[in-house]
């Protein structure tokens, strides 16, 4: 006897729920075909499905993204790295309280109590002729952030070698929800010949056709819901395996909305209005922003953050604040209008000698006008740097030559040590190398930078 299975994924939503309706209607299309033919099928989601640059995300803090799962009736999700460091910690404690699916997630657990109850390595989803898919569910360990709110991830490796035995005992298939990223599933798929499959995701990468690697199928559809994932499985009962495995990503922006899912994200905005419309401060003059000058509200933003850390100065790209505050009310939908990105605060500890190049690197003009994509930020270009705490003499065109540098009034000292407060994005990936390659970091959570922008406006109402 031969057994078709099919499986149905989506990885990085990220919230937005514009595409979220096709989604819907292109799997109720799909598992309503299945159950007139008496096929079976699972869908499953790969993590990030929650963002709160959205205003429904931030107003109900993932609770929303639940709902919206458990409507569309999901078999089992992992956890992302934007559920598990962009809410406070007990909001992530309490996120899938509500769940209808299964929760897996093989190599995250809470360091200061028991995990919650719906947090499991993995889950085994069994079809009705008893064929049995173990899931189970990985993330990328960012433990500088995790353990600012009493979490821990452990080696994905370490958690593979661990439940790999156990699962093959006791399901026929295996499949991993991988929040690693491209490279990592690549390695997994050479190195541990007992998964059959791979949903993929965290670094955006999309494989229409599906990747065969090894003896693994990965697939992966980019990110914002414009594809949802299919896999098309064929077990023999008789030979006890898989006999073939097709995977691929179907494009979804011209299908039909599903118009009660439409209904429901229409309610929930409403709603999130409402919530957000709370009150922060009532400020009596207009203040603008320019992303190539310095401005007040930046200026005074920058020196919030330079307080709040107790670094020896700070810096921010103007990039950050979208737009200006009108005078009157502020409301919290306000800050998160024009400050959108979850991005923490950050302080990195640095010798006067690399401030002095980094200094050098942000000054210019390409850094400043540099489109930046990802690593939180939601913004369009990076900005200029507006700094807090310290002075900067160049040449009269403002060139990158610098003659001195001041810090709180004191000639900086090239081999004395500094803290420096910033975004955290400037300590991820390439874009300033001095930041990312500093071995003293303190991440700040669950504070946002417009948690600081909040505390700025306060201040000025005055």
């Amino acid at each position: 006897m031969k057994e078709h299975l099919y499986l149905y994924f989506t990885s990085d939503l990220h919230s937005h729920f514009e595409n979220w309706p096709k989604v819907v209607h292109y799997l109720k299309e799909q598992t309503e075909r299945h159950k007139r033919n008496g096929e079976s099928y699972f869908i499953l989601d790969n993590g990030d499905h929650l963002d709160r640059v959205h205003p429904i995300t931030e107003a109900f803090l993932g609770q929303a993204n639940v709902d919206f799962l458990n409507e569309a009736r999901f078999d089992a999700v992992t956890i992302g790295n934007n559920e598990g460091i962009t809410l406070p910690d007990e909001d992530l404690y309490n996120l899938y309280n509500q769940a209808k699916f299964e929760v897996v997630c093989a190599n995250l657990h809470k360091q200061d109590r028991p995990s919650p109850d719906w947090l499991k390595p993995y889950t085994i989803l069994t079809a009705e002729s008893g064929l049995k898919l173990g899931v189970l569910g990985l993330t990328a360990p960012f433990n500088l952030y995790y353990e600012e709110i009493g979490w821990h991830v452990n080696s994905p490796y370490e958690a593979l070698d661990k439940y790999i035995p156990e699962l093959r005992e006791n399901c026929d298939i295996l499949l991993l929800l991988s929040h690693l990223g491209i490279n990592e599933d690549e390695y997994i798929s050479l190195n541990y010949d007992e998964i059959d499959l791979i949903i993929g995701g965290h670094t955006h990468h999309l494989f229409k056709d599906g990747e065969h690697i090894h003896n693994t199928l990965v697939g992966a559809v980019g990110k914002f819901g414009r594809y949802v994932g299919r896999k098309n499985l064929v077990w023999d009962h008789q030979k006890k395996r898989l006999i073939k495995k097709e995977g691929s990503a179907i494009d979804i922006l011209e299908r039909e909305d599903d118009t009660e899912t439409f209904d429901l994200i229409r309610r929930y905005r409403d709603k999130a209005a409402e919530v957000l419309n709370e009150p922060v401060a009532i400020i009596n003059k207009n203040y603008d922003i320019d992303w190539f000058e310095e401005t007040e509200l930046m200026k005074q933003l920058v020196h919030t953050l330079r307080e709040w850390t107790q670094a020896d100065f700070a810096m921010l790209n103007a990039g950050i604040v979208l737009d200006g505050i009108p005078k009157g009310k502020v409301t919290r939908g306000d800050l998160h209008r024009i400050c959108p990105h979850p991005i923490n605060p950050c302080k990195v500890r640095l010798t006067g000698e690399v401030i002095i190049e980094m200094i050098r690197m942000v000054r210019s003009q390409r850094f400043a006008e540099f489109k930046l994509i990802g690593l939180g930020f939601r913004g369009k270009v990076i900005g200029k740097m507006i700094f807090s705490g310290i002075e900067v003499s160049t040449d009269e065109d403002e060139n990158e030559y610098i003659h001195e540098v001041w810090i709180n009034d004191t000639p900086i000292e090239r081999k004395k040590e500094y803290d420096v407060a910033t975004a955290d994005m400037f300590t991820l990936g390439r874009l300033l190398p001095p930041l990312a390659s500093a071995s003293h970091k303190n991440y700040y959570l669950p504070e946002f930078i417009r948690d600081l922008l909040g505390e700025t406006v306060k201040k000025l109402k005055n």
